[in-house]
């Protein structure tokens, strides 16, 4: 008999969604029906030769790696499916099914995204935590090389490589720690809320809890299938944690430019004409990157923002490809931004006499004034003299002197030689004592200090792996038992 033709919502969006989401949904829903199951026969509210059919069913399901059939209109979306599948399965018509004891389509969908989402972001957080290790051990390995810094796109003070990058391995560490902290919000369960008020049969939903790996349950079944608050937070995170990386990649654009540090071979395109070009495309992606992962966020928060306080697609449904995408793109953003900084090396950085010719060593000069008494504004404005009357290079004790004239009566004659010190040589940054500065002592000890707080998120990683695994082991093992009753 031939399949009946599609509607025109069937094909223009029940086909489509199904097709963006059952590769993903359904694996998660056999192994969230293997935990219902189990819970169910375990409270004796199904008999335990049934479990056991179902078990069995779901443990053919979960072993089957074939392609999901294509999308015909026989059943609705991923949900029927499961159950199309699991009746031909146990041998059973559908009506003689027992896996929807208990469970709705929203809870069920709730509990799988997070799951989900869950996975992803343990990915995404292992990628963060590299890329922090590697921007840390480049901060280390350049904490002597002295660059100009730049506030506006204008040259600013001296600061070394080290220090950006462990400026940036900073922003990272406060990521990585908000990563973790989203994995442990996302990692309650909302299943055995059912459609949103619960059931009055004698379920136990913390073991289905206990064996999908979740640390505990959701406070109350409404927002358990009616919150979204995660995935907003979820696509929020990605888009700042790429907007910032962006931020470095259009740095390192100008570092590559300048020829301060060398262009990855493994990162670049050449040109269609021009023979001498190796184009560090990768850091154009990148920024392009956090652009679309933006969108992603605006639309997560558009959809739930437009949704009512109860289960709706506008917040559930509707919002999934936008936070796997945006996990993906995610993951990957990090693999490139790690990959990268770990071929980075200095090339050609600026000289001192670059770095003085800027102008970015006046602020170190009007700081030596400063260390022999004269107050701050007017060795600000003596500096400021002696810049509109030349380069720094330029500068004499008689030129200080006359600039001084009107300003202070306060500079003897090391408070002059320390301005010109300070005037020429942009390397004494690297002594700077202040522990959050640029001094080579100072950026190391940033170094250790933000090993440590990547080393605490790294913990955290690590017990909510071995909670999984150790889910996976029980529910494997009392799935196998029951199913072989």
């Amino acid at each position: 008999m031939s399949t009946p033709a599609l509607t025109t919502y069937q094909r223009h969006h029940l086909r489509p969604t199904y097709e963006h989401h059952v590769g993903r949904l359904f694996p998660a829903m056999v192994r969230a029906s293997q935990a219902h199951v189990v819970m169910l026969t375990e409270q004796g509210l199904i008999p335990a030769e049934r479990g056991a059919r179902l078990l069995r069913g779901l443990a053919e399901l979960r072993a089957d790696t074939s392609a999901a059939p294509p999308f015909d209109g026989t059943f609705e979306d991923t949900y029927y499916l499961l159950e199309k599948r699991l009746a031909a399965a146990c041998g059973v018509p559908a009506s003689e099914l027992d896996v929807q004891m208990a469970r709705s389509r929203n809870d069920l969908d709730a509990g799988v995204f997070r799951i989900l989402l869950r996975d992803q972001l343990v990915g995404v957080l292992d990628r963060v935590l590299a890329t922090g290790a590697t921007a840390l051990a480049a901060a280390d390995r350049y904490a002597e090389v002295v660059i100009t810094g730049y506030t506006h796109r204008r040259p600013a003070q001296p600061t070394t490589i080290g220090h950006a990058l462990a400026g940036y391995a900073e922003a990272l560490a406060g990521e990585a720690a908000a990563y973790a902290d989203l994995i442990d919000a996302l990692n309650v369960s909302p299943l055995g809320s059912c459609a949103f008020a619960g059931t009055d049969l004698d379920i136990d939903p913390a073991r289905v809890a206990e064996l999908l790996g979740f640390a505990g349950l959701v406070v109350n079944s409404y927002e358990a299938v009616a919150g979204a608050d995660h995935l907003v937070r979820v696509g929020t995170l990605n888009a700042q944690a790429l907007a910032t990386g962006a931020r470095l990649a259009r740095t390192l654009m100008d570092w590559l430019s300048w020829r301060w540090v060398t262009t990855p071979g493994d990162f670049t395109q050449g040109s269609s004409i021009m023979p001498q070009k190796r184009n560090p495309v990768v850091l154009e992606h990148l920024v392009s990157y956090a652009g679309a992962t933006a969108a992603d966020a605006a639309s997560v928060l558009n959809n739930v923002g437009a949704a009512w306080w109860e289960d709706s697609n506008n917040a559930t449904t509707d919002v999934q490809v936008r936070l796997w995408e945006s996990n993906d793109r995610t993951d990957r953003f990090f693999a490139l931004l790690g990959g990268f900084l770990a071929e980075i090396e200095p090339l050609e950085p600026p000289s001192a006499e670059e770095i003085v010719a800027s102008g970015a060593t006046t602020t170190a000069a009007a700081d030596a004034l400063t260390r022999h008494g004269v107050p701050f504004r007017a060795a600000h404005s003596v500096v400021g003299r002696l810049v509109r009357a030349g380069a720094p290079d330029t500068w004499t004790t008689e030129g200080v002197r006359a600039a001084a004239q009107g300003i202070t009566d306060r500079l003897d004659d090391d408070a002059v030689a320390d301005l010109l010190a300070a005037a020429v040589r942009p390397e004494l940054v690297l002594d700077r004592a202040q522990v959050d500065g640029p001094g080579r002592c100072a950026v190391r000890n940033q170094v250790a200090a933000l090993r440590s707080r990547f080393d605490t998120v790294a913990g955290r990683l690590a017990a909510v792996r071995a909670r999984l695994a150790t889910a996976d082991e029980a529910l494997d093992a009392v799935a196998a038992e029951r199913a072989a009753r």
